[in-house]
């Protein structure tokens, strides 16, 4: 799943075959520029970015005036060139979705003259390479090794779109088999080291969310739902994070990994107090 821009609005322009006095690129070339925008929508709803200039020069991405929930990745990117000092004006409208969309789905015979639909390339991933090589394991040598190379466009890195691709892939395999997702393995303290065992666990449930050092984004999120600490946040399971405004799944894999590195994980019974 990638963002992309779908719909474009150009003051002065009616449709796609206009010119703009003013503008080098006709309105077909800058749809295709558009087109080639790379942008993030962190939210789960439709957004609009704008973009406004009055001096001559190069329109890039650099220039759009996004929210806090859009981030433009190729701010270098040439959108439109000026030739004279004339207010150039843009809407975009930023939206998420899968896979290659025709601008003949994003158009309705209702729509607001100078609304001008494009061809929408969501897929963050923009070439995967694999090779498959015979590799030895200590003395079996028939054994193979596969090595995938993965190309994104900026959005995404290649290491997260393998981590999505993958439960995709899981999701899709699901009605051919129960699958079952165990949780860690929880052994018996020694009865000598229950103090020991209960004061590094409670330390660890003690430490605020600036200690796991998580993205601004998942701090937002958790914040915004009052989750200060540890011991709050291991007390939340998947599908109530999930509900959370703006938390997706690779924010949630971010948390998951977060509470791995210290032994924890989402869903744990532990006292609000001082004890475990």
């Amino acid at each position: 799943e990638g963002s992309a821009v779908t719909q474009i609005k150009i003051r002065g322009a009616q449709h796609e075959f206009s010119t703009i006095a003013g503008v080098l690129e006709d309105v077909t070339d800058i749809v295709l520029n558009v087109k080639a925008l790379v942008v993030k929508n962190y939210s789960d709803s439709t957004r609009v970015i704008t973009v406004e200039k009055n001096q001559a020069g190069l329109v890039t991405g650099a220039d759009i005036q996004t929210d806090a929930d859009v981030e433009v990745i190729n701010k270098d990117h040439v959108l439109a060139t000026l030739t004279e000092n004339i207010p150039f004006m843009m809407e975009m409208v930023v939206e998420n979705g899968r896979g290659y969309v025709p601008s003949s789905e994003h158009s309705s015979a209702d729509h607001e003259i100078g609304i001008i639909p494009i061809d929408a390339v969501f897929s963050p991933v923009t070439r995967v390479r694999y090779e498959i090589d015979q590799t030895r394991v200590a003395q079996k040598t028939n054994y193979d090794k596969l090595t995938l190379e993965i190309w994104t466009n900026g959005s995404i890195n290649p290491e997260m779109a393998l981590v999505e691709s993958s439960k995709i892939l899981r999701k899709h395999l699901n009605p051919f088999v129960q699958y079952s997702e165990l949780g860690p393995r929880v052994n018996a303290p020694v009865r000598g080291q229950v103090g020991t065992t209960d004061a590094i666990l409670e330390s660890k449930l003690n430490m605020t969310l600036a200690d796991l050092h998580l993205s601004v984004r998942a701090s937002n999120c958790l914040e915004s739902e009052n989750i200060l600490t540890v011991r709050q946040l291991v007390q939340r399971n998947e599908d109530q994070l999930l509900e959370v405004r703006n938390f997706g799944e690779t924010t949630l894999n971010e948390v998951r990994s977060k509470l791995s590195e210290l032994g924890l994980r989402l869903g744990m019974r532990v006292p609000s107090g001082s004890s475990f």
